[in-house]
């Protein structure tokens, strides 16, 4: 598979899980804590296969994405802190839904510019074979990649 239409493929595997959570009511916090928890397991293996494979071979094939990335990589690790805060909390939290309400405001930022602003300049200077040769990293590199934000060295700050 492209990478890039791999990568669109957990966009909007995740966007559907926002939208689940946005239709919970207060009282289900249990329904809250399942989504919540898959919404970390997908954004932190997301962004781990980007910053590891998809990122730096961006930067290589279409260097004015430069500052685009690093864009990116910043908006990553405030990502993931949060996903790391969401993990230990309790659903019943009162803090718990506007922090996941502040995660999606930023992760649909990121998504939009992502897709909007910088993937067609990759894919015009990547081309098919090589957008397809990443896909296959990407996916392999799924299976290998944390599920624990805690895990991610930018969560930790290091």
């Amino acid at each position: 598979m492209d990478a890039i239409v791999l990568l669109r493929d957990d966009h909007k595997t995740v966007e559907k899980l926002f939208k689940q959570f946005e239709k919970t009511g207060d009282d289900d916090t249990a329904e809250r804590r399942r989504i919540a928890d898959q919404v970390i397991e997908e954004l932190t293996v997301h962004a781990w296969i980007e910053e590891r494979i998809f990122y730096p071979a961006a930067r290589e094939a279409a260097p004015d994405t430069t500052d685009h990335v690093l864009e990116s990589i910043e908006e990553h690790h405030a990502v993931v802190w949060m996903l790391s805060e969401l993990k230990g909390m309790d659903p019943a939290d009162e803090r718990f839904k506007a922090k996941m309400s502040v995660l999606m405001e930023q992760v649909r930022h990121h998504v939009e510019e992502e897709e909007q602003e910088w993937f067609p300049d990759v894919r015009k200077a990547m081309g098919r074979n090589r957008l397809t040769e990443l896909g296959a990293r990407l996916e392999e590199e799924k299976g290998k990649a944390p599920r624990d934000p805690l895990a991610v060295p930018s969560a930790t700050g290091a």
